[in-house]
């Protein structure tokens, strides 16, 4: 496609002040706008970035169903746009604030997912910011060491900002329905059951306790019999116990568990019909994330509980054993189950311990919990039996892995080469300094 004027001179910009930093011997971070970071993040002596200005639609080609976009766009602002065209993004990470470069050098998923894979294997080219001040485009034809390196490299090995996305036709309403199940055998086993099938548009699940968990299917329907709105007094994941049948705007489905943050929302007290009444400006992720931020800068840690803030990808045949790992030794709820499946590319994706064409079943669960133990128990607790069951973790949160056991997992022989290629000079951090909390 034809860049436009803006973009490039953008980048031109950009470009010239990275090199400049490369010369005075400066390591470089990233200012951006938003942020769903769960980990420390220090900026301390770093020249940061500052890309908030790449965050526009660049073009729609509805004719080929992609989007062309600059990297810190929020797919808030990318949905709105493609919602024009009847589309969507093929997966559209939960909540508005993730930008498209941002769910990319992470691993982004959605309740779509089953169907398309994460959201790196919906992008179809990107141009990235190396620590040199180079720009370069990767796609699987162009710098494809690149482009099947960057996913999961968390801004080590440089930044996208621009990206073309693959999108998919969306009717105006989804059609949601809600099937209870007293027994994890039961429900994952219909879990397999229906990503093998192609009728569904949208796929993930909610557990309530260890005898109470739900399925949601979502299909793309022209018209409604009735339609819910969960961006004010109603919340929705309360609903999904209540209702086995529900409709919700195209908008509403995508942003269903913003409003609320899931159920962390609950921690604000803005769950409350009073104080909702008050704040319905403010029943969104960015504002709790904002307040997490300021409580974690005025509030130190002052010990008695334990942050566990995780998700985690199990295949689908070690999921009821992690089921009930999870309510027996970790005990929280709700949690969010959303399957996938990764799909064969031809080759790996180098960052990624995934396994392609294997179904998994990430599991969510977010809270505090009351506890006499060392630091980091229940989250070393979980992260070595995500490894026992041939699962990975998240590295948007708080990681324990020593850094022996975190090269077991992440191919650090050939990231070592990713970065001799494309940051030799280590401008950036490397991806366990980055990713994991030093004790």
């Amino acid at each position: 496609m034809e860049l436009t004027a803006d973009y490039l001179r953008k980048c031109e910009t950009l470009a010239a002040a990275v090199s400049q930093a490369k010369a005075r011997g400066q390591r470089i971070g990233l200012r951006k706008s938003t942020s769903n970071l769960f980990r420390p993040r220090s900026q301390a002596g770093k020249y940061l970035v500052d890309v908030r200005d790449f965050n526009r639609v660049l073009a729609i080609d509805p004719q080929r169903m992609t989007a062309d976009v600059e990297g810190m766009i929020t797919y808030e602002t990318l949905v709105d746009e493609t919602l024009r065209y009847g589309l969507l993004p093929a997966v559209v990470p939960q909540l508005k604030t993730i930008t498209v470069g941002g769910a990319v050098s992470g691993l982004g998923i959605e309740s779509s997912s089953f169907k398309f894979g994460l959201v790196h294997e919906t992008v179809e080219e990107m141009e990235i910011l190396l620590g040199d001040g180079r720009l370069v485009t990767c796609s699987c034809r162009e710098n494809p060491d690149l482009f099947f390196g960057f996913p999961n490299s968390y801004g080590t090995l440089g930044y996208a900002l621009r990206l073309t996305i693959r999108l998919i036709p969306a009717k105006p309403y989804v059609r949601v329905t809600h099937t209870g199940f007293t027994d994890p055998d039961s429900c994952f086993a219909r879990i397999a059951e229906r990503c093998a099938e192609s009728a569904l548009d949208y796929l993930d699940g909610t557990i309530f306790s260890a005898q109470e968990m739900y399925l949601t299917e979502g299909e793309f329907v022209q018209n409604a019999a009735s339609i819910s709105d969960y961006t004010y007094m109603d919340i929705y994941y309360k609903s999904i116990q209540r209702k086995s049948e529900d409709w919700l705007t195209a908008k509403d489905y995508i942003w269903r568990w913003d409003t609320d943050w899931f159920w962390c929302s609950k921690h604000f007290h803005v769950q409350r019909p009073g104080i909702r009444r008050l704040f319905k400006w403010a029943l969104n992720s960015r504002t709790y994330q904002r307040i997490m931020r300021l409580s974690h800068s005025l509030l130190p840690d002052s010990g008695g509980t334990e942050s566990v803030i995780q998700d985690v990808d199990i295949p689908i045949v070690s999921a009821p054993e992690f089921f009930d790992f999870l309510m027996s030794e970790i005990g929280i709820t709700p949690v969010w189950m959303c399957p996938f499946k990764t799909r064969d590319s031809g080759r790996g994706w180098d960052l990624s311990p995934l396994q392609p064409s294997q179904l998994y079943v990430n599991f969510g669960f977010w809270d505090v919990i009351p506890t006499t133990h060392e630091k980091g128990h229940f989250n070393r607790k979980i992260e070595r039996k995500t490894i026992e069951l041939g699962g990975a973790k998240g590295l948007y949160s708080t990681a324990w892995y020593d850094e022996t056991e975190f090269w077991n997992i992440y191919d650090k022989p050939r990231y070592t080469q990713l970065k001799q290629t494309y940051d030799p000079q280590d401008v950036f951090p490397d991806l366990y300094s980055k990713c994991v909390r030093r004790h």
